[in-house]
């Protein structure tokens, strides 16, 4: 892990490899010319992300590895998996706190494009990876930037064109929210399903177990957002998923950017110049 002599003098350091360390050494600083930057910016998004008043710095990520625990859910009940739903919050919630980390060591304003990706590891079937990635960015010169909640970088999962696009609006970023939810949908009994077989009916159970598991997971979007002082919630997406677990256990993931109003209008971007492009390959 880090050096613990760096990690005392730098908290944001915390917590970071010595790989992760000597990686970020060798990318920019903000307001430094020196050094590369990376990045999982298209070209468009890192013309839209330099039209916008911004620089990119260096490709940022977070990783956790976690252990999810057990809980069964009752065969014939609708029940959320109060266990099962805190740790996929909570492995995400390290995963991000590692990328704002490396975000904080290279001084940037904010990360653009976050992915969050979650995959099973071969080696034991209640072991999963979390992981955060995307670009960090700060402002170019003449341009004061922008902050999220408590002077952490903002966070965003919107593109590099939907980014300039919400600043052209006069809305920033603030952070990136999420809620999730691990539902255990109650299975029908025999009886019933033998009733349904050949008709066209509604599944009543089935529909207010999805209904409430998404209601849930978006609540606590909302929740997230609400504590970070936004007006707002943009480029929401709602996702849902197994990951290899028991029948009838699903878990329901909201996310999306927490944006408010930029409070001084001159930070409002100008639109884009246009340019005539024509094809050659006729």
């Amino acid at each position: 892990m880090a050096d613990e002599t760096s990690s005392q003098a730098n908290p944001a350091l915390a917590g970071l490899p010595k790989h992760a360390l000597e990686r970020l050494q060798g990318l920019r600083e903000a307001g430094q010319s020196g050094g590369i930057f990376t990045s999982d910016l298209s070209v468009n998004e890192f013309l839209m992300v330099r039209e916008a008043g911004f620089e990119p710095l260096g490709l940022v990520v977070g990783s956790c590895i976690y252990h999810v625990g057990i809980q069964y859910g009752s065969w014939g009940q609708n029940q959320e998996l109060n266990v099962i739903s805190q740790a996929m919050y909570q492995a995400r919630e390290l995963a991000m706190t590692r990328m704002e980390q490396e975000a904080l060591t290279l001084m940037a304003d904010g990360v653009v494009g976050v992915r969050l990706e979650v995959k099973r590891l071969g080696w034991d079937s209640d072991i999963l990876e979390f992981m955060a990635i995307g670009t960090a960015i700060a402002h170019s010169a003449g341009h004061p930037g922008f902050k999220g909640p408590k002077g952490m970088p903002f966070t965003s999962d919107l593109s590099g064109q939907d980014f300039w696009m919400l600043l052209r609006a006069g809305h920033r970023p603030l952070a990136m929210v999420m809620g999730s939810c691990v539902y255990h949908v109650a299975h029908q009994g025999v009886f019933k399903a033998m009733g349904n077989v050949g008709r066209n009916v509604e599944i009543t159970q089935f529909t207010q177990a999805m209904y409430d598991a998404r209601e849930l997971a978006m609540e606590r979007m909302q929740n997230e957002a609400k504590e970070s002082g936004a007006d707002g919630v943009v480029g929401v997406q709602l996702h849902e998923g197994s990951h290899n677990w028991q029948p009838h256990v699903i878990e329901f993931f909201a996310v999306g950017t927490a944006v408010k109003p930029i409070e001084d209008k001159a930070l409002i971007p100008e639109p884009a110049s246009p340019q005539i492009v024509i094809p050659v390959n006729d």
